[in-house]
């Protein structure tokens, strides 16, 4: 093969790199956080912390132009998207954590930023599959961390709620 055939290959293979690792989203954040406290039990509901968190987690966001907010069918994480869904006017949507193209398609659909509620295990993949550099998985224990993530720059800020 010619050295010239090899370098446009190179090229070729360093581009389609580069366009299946990209997210498949616009210049809006996308904002990240594992549902709030939860009870015991099956399917458990929010604690009272874990509500009041989600009130707080509905001041924080009134004004950051959120279009679309998901959730997995969990009573947990549904309970922590509701006061901001419905302080917006815009429902809940659910989706499969096991299929994030199926949330990414959603995702841009949506014109602007949203919110995704995930779980201790899905929050860093979802970080990073939206654009942002893979944070550490959480654990059990950790609870109320805001990841906001800008696709264009990769860049993911973290805001604690109290």
């Amino acid at each position: 093969m010619s050295r010239m055939r090899k370098l446009l290959l190179l090229i070729l293979t360093a581009l389609a790199a580069l366009i299946t690792t990209q997210p498949a989203l616009g210049a809006e954040p996308v904002y990240v956080i594992r549902h709030l406290e939860k009870a015991a039990g099956d399917d458990p509901a929010l604690t009272p912390q874990g509500a009041a968190r989600a009130g707080q987690l509905a001041d924080v966001l009134a004004r950051a132009n959120i279009k679309a907010v998901f959730a997995t069918p969990t009573k947990r994480a549904r309970e922590t998207a509701a006061p901001l869904a419905e302080r917006l006017g815009v429902p809940v949507s659910d989706y499969n954590p096991r299929d994030l193209e199926a949330l990414a398609a959603a995702v841009s659909g949506a014109a602007g930023s949203v919110l995704i509620v995930g779980h201790s295990n899905t929050v860093a993949a979802l970080v990073e599959r939206f654009g942002g550099e893979k944070p550490a998985e959480l654990t059990e224990q950790d609870y109320g961390t805001l990841f906001v993530v800008h696709p264009e720059s990769r860049q993911v800020n973290r805001i604690p709620l109290n």
